[in-house]
C-alpha cells in the first residue's frame, strides 16, 4: 500500500510532508505535489503533517478522489524529486479547503 495526495493540495502545495519523508518519494508539479507508490514505504509520516489534509493511505482515499491513486502514479514519472520545504503560494490558505480544484491542476 502507498500513500496518495489528493485534490485539497491543488494550488496550497503545503511542503511540510516532504520534509518527515524518509525515503524522498515526494514529486513536485506546478500546483501540487504527488507520492511516487513505487518508493512510498508505507512509514505514515507524512500524512499528519499536511497542513491541508490532503493526503490518504491508498485504501483510505476520500469516494470521488480515486482517481488521483493512478494520477499520483503518473505524474510521479514526470515531476522532479523534492526533498526540501519550501514556501508555499500566497494564497494557499484561501485555497485550503476549496472544492473542485481538478481543473486547475497544471501538468
Amino acid at each position: 500500500m502507498t500513500f496518495v495526495v489528493t485534490e485539497n493540495c491543488i494550488k496550497c502545495k503545503f511542503t511540510d510532508c516532504v520534509d518527515v519523508c524518509p525515503v524522498d518519494c515526494f514529486r513536485e508539479g506546478p500546483n501540487l505535489l504527488v507520492i511516487d507508490p513505487d518508493e512510498c514505504i508505507d512509514c505514515t509520516l507524512c500524512e499528519p503533517e499536511c497542513p491541508a489534509n490532503a493526503i490518504f493511505a491508498e485504501d483510505e482515499v476520500p469516494e470521488g478522489q480515486e482517481m488521483f491513486i493512478r494520477l499520483n502514479a503518473e505524474l510521479a514519472k514526470q515531476w522532479p524529486v523534492i526533498t526540501d520545504v519550501k514556501t508555499p503560494p500566497p494564497d494557499a490558505d484561501e485555497w485550503n479547503g476549496k472544492e473542485g480544484k481538478i481543473k486547475l491542476l497544471e501538468k
